[in-house]
């Protein structure tokens, strides 16, 4: 079994010298079955040693250490939180991470949600968000830049990747949830085309970039891969709906200030 991980990678972090970071899909890792791949999953069936072993992957593959995956308890929310050194399994219930301290890495899980991960390298501070539709349309993106110039970060030195996420024309949705988003703001609209009768396709990634703009970020790298069509890439729980499997793998995102 190839164990050796490989990450998907933001060309405008990639420039950037005190920070690492990665969007960590199904390749390499040590789970097999439904799992196949890196699934970095306590909230999965899988064998917690399994998990255990491709979460150490992924740090060593990072940091070149065995450091720990600080990633929050996930319950699609607006809440972020700041921490200053690693966090307990599972703790706390929130959908965003923000640090300003070298080699704690923060992280967050995904099975079509989409990963964003922030940096403002010039005031050392980087944050990590999980938004689905729920916490996009909730807030967690906005939380998330809040806490960050909390501690210390400007909006203009601040820099965003939209790591890989379930895509558009993979995200069909009914009636119930357009009407959600038109009231939120009639603007909402341009990120929906028309489907099958009473069905639309939902741009969760443009929906999440435009949040960011709004915010006032300029500086933004939305990655290409769609989660749910790229089987062999990603764990995706759409597609196991599709497939009728029981479970499914996540996927990890990480960043860290060196």
């Amino acid at each position: 079994m190839d164990t050796k991980v490989k990450p998907f990678k933001s060309t405008k972090f990639d420039t950037i010298p005190n920070i690492a970071h990665g969007f960590y899909g199904r390749e390499g890792g040590v789970s097999d079955g439904i799992y196949a791949g890196l699934n970095c999953g306590f909230g999965s069936n899988d064998s917690i040693e399994n998990v255990a072993k491709n979460r150490e992957l992924v740090a060593k593959n990072l940091s070149g250490h065995a450091l720990k995956l600080n990633n929050p308890y996930q319950i699609h929310s607006d809440v972020c939180v700041y921490i200053d050194k690693d966090l307990p399994e599972n703790t706390p219930r929130a959908d965003a991470i923000v640090t300003d301290k070298k080699n704690v890495i923060i992280a967050i899980l995904t099975a079509d949600c989409t990963p964003i991960l922030f940096c403002d390298s010039q005031n050392g501070v980087i944050g990590a968000a999980h938004a689905g539709w729920k916490g996009a349309i909730g807030g967690i993106i906005q939380a998330t830049i809040k806490q960050m110039v909390a501690h210390g970060a400007n909006i203009e030195n601040i820099t965003c990747a939209i790591g890989p996420c379930i895509e558009q024309k993979s995200y069909e949705v009914g009636e119930e949830f357009f009407d959600e988003f038109v009231k939120q703001s009639p603007e909402n609209s341009q990120f929906f085309k028309s489907g099958k009768p009473q069905k639309y396709h939902f741009d969760l990634k443009g929906y999440c970039a435009s949040i960011i703009a709004g915010a006032g970020i300029k500086n933004i790298d939305i990655l290409p891969n769609d989660t749910c069509a790229e089987e062999s890439a990603f764990f995706s729980n759409r597609r196991r709906n599709h497939l009728g499997e029981p479970d499914y793998g996540r996927n990890v995102s990480v960043i860290m200030l060196k």
